[in-house]
């Protein structure tokens, strides 16, 4: 199901900006770089006087990821995590935030060290079961629900409209990492968000050069609260990060489309190859929450999760098989990506953690690019072929053996 009006907001993400200099007629908006701005006399402070406070071209990425979101307000970070932590910026001591035992390492860091040294508490809990997430919510009274729709890297769904419910009956805010769909496969304040986040470093640049974050409000004045906390907090982003991002931003429904096409064609392979246990992908009927993402997302995101039989050795020879497959950290780049969540993205967990969390040591997550499918294909294909065979000669090593001690324990 599409939201209202999505095309015009793609289109207006697509032109944001163009032809409006008035002064030389450039159709590409200027990036304004200068760090202040003049007053006009005593007292006569202009729209604009410290680029930390405000700048041109960040206000410009702010209206355009905020108009895509259908938000009333959007200040834009320099770091995903200055995103997180800018939020966390509206509690109090005494108030507590649920999130996800599942969620982004570096959040799960975040929010765990910040409790320990007493800025507010921290709940975590498991949003696959929203009537345990009722009761912790009512135990709790938290101010913040914080929730991953899909979860990284295991890519559960959690029912935004049902969240927002419970969370508006507590008087909490509910606030959605969007990260992973962006808002032209999903629009959590249309479902009731209070709140959404971006790591504008992922898919809404694209590129893999620049990094950064933004937070969209519903409300303008929780927008200015938080304003005023990333002025204070010297949490803004750059001139020039921003217009690199809002470069990215105007092909953003192209590569959006190319990257689920890839990552639909790698999904048929990894379903198909007795090296891999198990895949983690809504876009397949057999996951758990594939009905309620039909229900809430216009598409499944280019994305992938899953595990592979052998162990570790098994995770390295697939590593060691790819080309086209880059191992790193991060997603949403043209540029495919591998990653293994336990020794990187989740490796601030404790044991104890990540495997409460589902992460276990045979997960690969796979950030599927925009290259030729084909190429893509092959390359995974074969470098689980070669785990195939790493397997099989393993059992048969191992057969052989067995049949060596036989045979000596009866000569």
């Amino acid at each position: 199901m599409k939201s209202p009006g999505i095309h015009h907001r793609i289109t207006d993400a697509v032109r944001a900006g163009v032809d409006s200099d008035q002064q030389h007629g450039c159709v590409m908006p200027p990036i304004y770089l200068s760090s202040n701005h003049s007053f006009d006399g005593l007292y006569g402070k202009r729209e604009y006087d410290y680029s930390r406070s405000g700048n041109p071209t960040r206000d410009l990425l702010g209206r355009t990821i905020m108009n895509l979101e259908g938000g009333q307000h959007c200040v834009v970070t320099n770091t995903g995590m200055s995103a997180v932590v800018l939020v966390t910026s509206l509690l109090k001591s005494q108030d507590t935030i649920i999130a996800p035992h599942n969620c982004y390492g570096g959040c799960y860091r975040a929010f765990l060290s910040l409790a320990q040294s007493g800025r507010f508490k921290v709940q975590f809990a498991d949003f696959t079961n929203l009537s345990r997430i009722r009761r912790v919510s009512d135990q709790h009274r938290p101010k913040v629900i914080w929730v991953e729709t899909p979860s990284n890297p295991l890519l559960r769904i959690t029912d935004i409209r049902r969240l927002a419910s419970i969370a508006s009956e507590i008087g909490a805010l509910l606030v959605v990492d969007n990260t992973f769909l962006t808002p032209l496969l999903q629009r959590p304040l249309y479902l009731g968000a209070d709140l959404v986040v971006h790591s504008t470093t992922k898919y809404i640049n694209g590129h893999s050069d620049v990094v950064g974050g933004a937070v969209v409000s519903r409300d303008p004045d929780l927008g200015e609260q938080l304003d005023w906390w990333a002025n204070c907090l010297g949490s803004t982003a750059s001139p020039w990060d921003c217009n690199q991002t809002l470069r990215g931003l105007r092909t953003l429904h192209a590569r959006m489309r190319c990257h689920e096409e890839n990552a639909q064609a790698v999904v048929g392979v990894l379903q198909q190859n007795e090296a891999v246990h198990r895949v983690h992908y809504p876009g397949l009927a057999c996951h758990p929450d594939h009905k309620l993402a039909c229900t809430q997302q216009t598409g499944f995101g280019a994305v992938i999760s899953f595990e592979i039989n052998g162990g570790e050795s098994a995770v390295r020879i697939f590593l060691e098989g790819l080309s086209c497959f880059t191992l790193a950290e991060s997603l949403g780049g043209v540029e495919s990506l591998v990653c293994h969540p336990a020794s990187m993205t989740h490796s601030a967990m404790s044991d104890e953690a990540r495997t409460h969390a589902g992460i276990n040591p045979n997960l690969l997550r796979l950030s599927v690019g925009i290259e030729y499918t084909p190429d893509l294909v092959n390359d995974i294909s074969t470098a689980l072929d070669r785990v195939v065979g790493a397997n099989n000669a393993r059992v048969n090593n191992t057969s052989a053996n067995n049949i060596g001690e036989s045979v000596a324990r009866y000569a």
